[in-house]
């Protein structure tokens, strides 16, 4: 890794511990320092044009809470890190449900839906709440965390293939990654696909982030293919984009 790569990752990964404590407003520190260490930053124009976001504000007849807000200001139009598997809601079509909740982002095949309850949508940062077709659930309590954890999950599933990979996980395997990786200061997201099991937890190494998805399945982005080559090494087992000149060697 170069030694900007160092900066870059480090400036990264500090940026995500104090949001973690609770600093709301180095949230989007840490989506710039992100985007920018996997070559992807976010610049100006990415954002929503901000009348679109009042319109949406008049249409439904409150502000939206502050996090959202500047969330839609400064990647909202950016798809790789909104929209590659599930969908942050275009303020266009932001509505409430039948129940109350402001939906804000949808599950690829509409299985999940997550959202913010019009009795705490006054708040800068309020609590998120999921729904899997069983009622609304709790499932991070700050909007802002659960964005940022959106933007590392979407900019993973629309990286290049050759930075990406996946495996299916056993107890050997979770073992190995709790163990060879640094768990980062996120709070543990309850996996939609199996809300009563263990639920999201992201880890990091040299050049990497990986989501481990309720110790069932592995995701790692690496910022160079070089890094997710080590994962693998690391952690042998059945990997799913392993490249042709590397399988055949």
């Amino acid at each position: 890794m170069s030694e900007l790569g160092v900066c870059m990752v480090i400036d990264m990964l500090e940026g995500l511990d104090e949001l973690a404590a609770g600093d709301r407003h180095r949230e989007w520190e840490f989506v710039r320092a992100l985007t920018a260490a996997f070559d992807r930053p976010v610049v100006e124009g990415d954002g929503v044009d901000p009348a679109l976001v009042q319109v949406c504000e008049d249409r439904i007849g409150f502000a939206l809470p502050a996090a959202l807000r500047e969330a839609y200001l400064l990647f909202g139009r950016r798809r790789d890190l909104t929209a590659a598997q599930d969908s942050l809601v275009s303020p266009q079509s932001l509505d409430v449900d039948p129940d109350g909740v402001l939906v804000f982002r949808v599950e690829a095949q509409g299985c999940a839906w997550w959202g913010v309850s019009a009795r705490e949508i006054g708040q800068d940062d309020p609590p998120v709440v999921v729904n899997v077709g069983d009622g609304w659930m709790p499932y991070s309590d700050r909007l802002s965390v659960a964005l940022v954890e959106m933007v590392m999950s979407e900019a993973m599933f629309s990286a290049d293939e050759r930075h990406v990979d996946n495996r299916e996980l056993d107890d050997t395997a979770n073992a190995l990654v709790s163990a060879a990786f640094a768990r980062l200061p996120l709070p543990v997201f309850p996996f939609w696909a199996g809300m009563d099991g263990p639920g999201v937890r992201w880890f990091a190494g040299p050049d990497v982030l990986l989501r481990n998805d309720g110790e069932t399945w592995l995701w790692v982005h690496g910022r160079i293919p070089e890094a997710v080559q080590a994962v693998r090494e690391r952690l042998s087992g059945e990997w799913l984009m392993v490249p042709d000149d590397d399988e055949d060697e």
